[in-house]
């Protein structure tokens, strides 16, 4: 089992960013990869800061990758083969559909809690 904790901090400008931890305060730095499809990513940076004994992941993301629906990165411990996190970009139209229907399942969910509290004020007068 892997000693490494991976904490999401953001994506911005096409880079994803992590910040990687070692439970017992290890020193060696992390060995990562990270695929997409099975096919590693280019550009992957383990960025030391020993102040804070931690290591910021940079993930660019290249733009070939980015498509309609979901894609999935998984990032390993090369080490131990062992995955110590993902991330997942969403777009195109199933993500527009997924946001109607949350939105309309919301809305049926108001509707229900609106009449229910109206009968309640009506049977407690």
């Amino acid at each position: 089992m892997t000693d490494l904790t991976l904490t999401k901090t953001r994506l911005f400008e096409g880079v994803w960013e992590g910040v990687l931890t070692r439970e017992g305060g290890g020193k060696a730095r992390p060995e990562v990869e990270v695929t997409h499809l099975q096919s590693p990513l280019e550009g992957v940076e383990v960025i030391e800061k020993p102040d804070e004994n931690l290591w910021v992941l940079r993930v660019p993301i290249p733009a070939e990758v980015i498509a309609d629906g979901v894609q999935t990165f998984l990032i390993s411990d090369t080490a131990t083969g062992e995955r110590i996190g993902d991330f997942a970009l969403m777009s195109g139209d199933a993500l527009s559909y997924d946001i109607r229907a949350e939105v309309t399942l919301l809305r049926e969910e108001l509707d229900m809690l609106k009449r229910a509290f109206r009968r309640h004020c009506l049977e407690t007068m």
